[in-house]
């Protein structure tokens, strides 16, 4: 392996990726395992955590567990606490847990409104403190918070969700301004319109379909392991003076009127 191509190696370190059950972020957590990283998957629900670890480690790959409910504080600090005491060091950290509410914002309930803010916005906050309280003494660490088309981009039926995804640009700007001089680098990686279960309702409708690919200069919905490539960079060394900025990976999307 070259000089170049060891900068993106994630061999010996950690990686956590919050609401790595499924979707982008087992993909992501896929990805990184495949750069060499020891990927920890996180669920609310034990069982399905330890059968998505034992997936990947059927797949040759290291995976491990961290379960805990992003929204709970307490239950957050405690849980990665232990974890870094009884494995080891997370490395790497990837917010990707998240939720989404469709409905005109005239009628948008209070409740789905505080859901969205909770998984949304206070999951990564309490994730993101608790494991830096530990990268800080050991002077390293990467944040990758998984932010939207929709920080950049409204569309009307999801202005709360999309609330949440610019309030994540600013939070990632914010944890750079604040930890940068202490050796982390905080950035953001900002999917455009993936194919998975949190858009099924859209790929599932023809007319959104056709108007998506014929908006997005690549003509076509992502695929989530399209995503790795620009998580790996975020999470290596590759990326070592880049903080604060938001990556979109969008087919180009955010880049055309």
């Amino acid at each position: 392996m070259n000089d170049t191509l060891k900068l993106f190696s994630l061999n010996g370190r950690r990686a956590l990726i919050t609401g790595s059950g499924r979707g982008i972020g087992l993909a992501l957590a896929r990805g990184l395992a495949g750069a060499g990283a020891a990927v920890v998957i996180n669920d609310r629900n034990e069982q399905k955590a330890a059968a998505v670890a034992a997936q990947l480690r059927d797949e040759g790959l290291n995976a491990d567990i961290a379960v805990f409910d992003v929204t709970e504080r307490a239950e957050v600090s405690a849980a990665i606490d232990a974890f870094e005491a009884r494995i080891g060091a997370i490395d790497i950290l990837v917010n990707n847990a998240g939720i989404q509410r469709r409905a005109p914002l005239e009628t948008f309930s209070a409740d789905d409104w505080n859901d969205l803010l909770r998984v949304n916005l206070d999951g990564a906050f309490h994730v993101s403190q608790a494991v830096a309280r530990h990268m800080l003494p050991r002077g390293r660490g990467k944040i990758i918070n998984i932010c939207s088309v929709q920080g950049e981009l409204a569309r009307p039926g999801i202005a709360p969700y999309a609330a949440t995804k610019g309030a994540i640009r600013m939070l990632t700007k914010g944890m750079c301004a604040e930890w940068a001089g202490s050796g982390i680098q905080a950035n953001a990686l900002a999917p455009g319109y993936f194919a998975t279960d949190l858009n099924r309702a859209l790929v599932d409708d023809p007319d959104f379909s056709d108007w998506l690919c014929k908006r997005t200069p690549a003509g076509r919905w992502g695929r989530v392991e399209e995503l790795c490539g620009a998580a790996v960079f975020l999470a290596s060394s590759a990326s070592d003076f880049v903080n604060g900025q938001t990556l979109f990976v969008d087919g180009g999307l955010t880049s055309v009127v």
